[in-house]
């Protein structure tokens, strides 16, 4: 995969970072967010534009409400004050310069005074952080779609009758191609789960087997026991008694259960200002810090990379951290108790 092409001889760094940011504003499809991760990690160079043009985009916001000292309004003459409704950065740069690539070059006139552009830094590693890349989805030979954990393992057996995937060890999520003539079975160990066109997982843990659908249903059968309909949104269990217990499961136990299959972030011990900066590069919905207690806040555990929203609400539920959500703005993350 490769970055986008860039419109800028002068600064070709500096140009397809402005366009990330674009299509970073209006929302990275799940291709497009990988792609970025791995044009981050290319060259040390790649993160420090990102966020010199992050600093840029700050200046411009706050230019948008700048008030004049001899009234209440902004100049509107400078810039738009934002509408109720905020547009994506993106779109009004567009808007202004007519393609991507001006919108590139307008924003080194805004960074950079004339002359050569100067060579860029390279930032020191990031001690404390792992970035776990998100499993790609495996096309089958019927059209249906596998995504396999980190460790996990499948083993293929189809027939004219039957489509068999054998799980050995891990897990994986199916999203299964709709054939009433040919069913779709997963093997795990002793446990069967039969679909025809649906979505679940399985996860082949100690001790035994979890069974999650996300659509349709199924049917779960352990051993030779009679199979068990399993509908979306409810889990199976089966421990040793090879007994499958179905519950329904919650919208957050989904969320947890299956967060493998996205980008994640491991932080070891990274104060919250990092940990941050991280999200910001990789979300539309920007995060900043209040004070500097909060800043020091040290951080570890394994995070969704594009769940900003529920890192910060873990924060504010058991962190010592207050949120203040600014309505088209950025999250401001400060201690608790702390006058703004």
């Amino acid at each position: 995969m490769s970055a986008p092409a860039a419109p800028s001889p002068s600064d070709p760094v500096g140009a397809a970072a402005a366009e990330w940011l674009a299509r970073r504003d209006r929302g990275f499809t799940p291709a497009e967010q990988d792609e970025f991760l791995v044009w981050l990690a290319a060259d040390p160079r790649h993160r420090a534009a990102i966020a010199r043009m992050e600093r840029a985009w700050n200046v411009l916001d706050r230019l948008a409400v700048w008030e004049p000292s001899d009234g209440t309004a902004p100049n509107p003459d400078l810039l738009a004050p934002p509408p109720a409704r905020r547009v994506p950065r993106w779109r009004r740069l567009l808007g202004l310069a007519g393609t991507a690539a001006v919108t590139a070059v307008a924003l080194t006139v805004w960074l950079a005074p004339p002359g050569p552009v100067p060579p860029v830094a390279a930032p020191a590693p990031v001690a404390g952080l792992r970035v776990i890349p998100r499993p790609e989805p495996v096309a089958l030979e019927d059209g249906s779609l596998a995504q396999v954990n980190h460790g996990g393992r499948l083993e293929l057996a189809f027939a004219a009758e039957e489509r068999r995937v054998r799980l050995t060890e891990g897990e994986a999520h199916f999203t299964v191609r709709r054939d009433p003539g040919r069913p779709f079975v997963v093997e795990a160990g002793h446990v069967t789960v039969r679909a025809i066109g649906t979505a679940f997982s399985v996860h082949r843990r100690p001790g035994g087997v979890d069974v999650l659908v996300t659509e349709g249903r199924v049917e779960v059968a352990a051993s030779a026991g009679a199979p068990v309909p399993v509908a979306v949104g409810e889990r199976a269990r089966v421990g040793v008694d090879l007994r499958p217990a179905v519950g329904a499961a919650k919208p957050e136990l989904i969320e947890r259960a299956l967060a493998w299959r996205a980008v994640r972030l491991e932080f070891d011990g990274l104060p919250l200002a990092a940990v941050v900066t991280e999200f910001n590069l990789r979300n539309a919905l920007q995060l900043e810090i209040g004070d500097a207690p909060a800043g020091r806040l040290r951080v570890a555990g394994t995070f969704q990379a594009d769940k900003p929203e529920a890192f910060a609400r873990l924060l504010e539920a058991g962190f010592g951290i207050a949120v203040e959500r600014r309505t088209g703005g950025a999250w401001v993350l400060r201690t608790a108790g702390k006058e703004k």
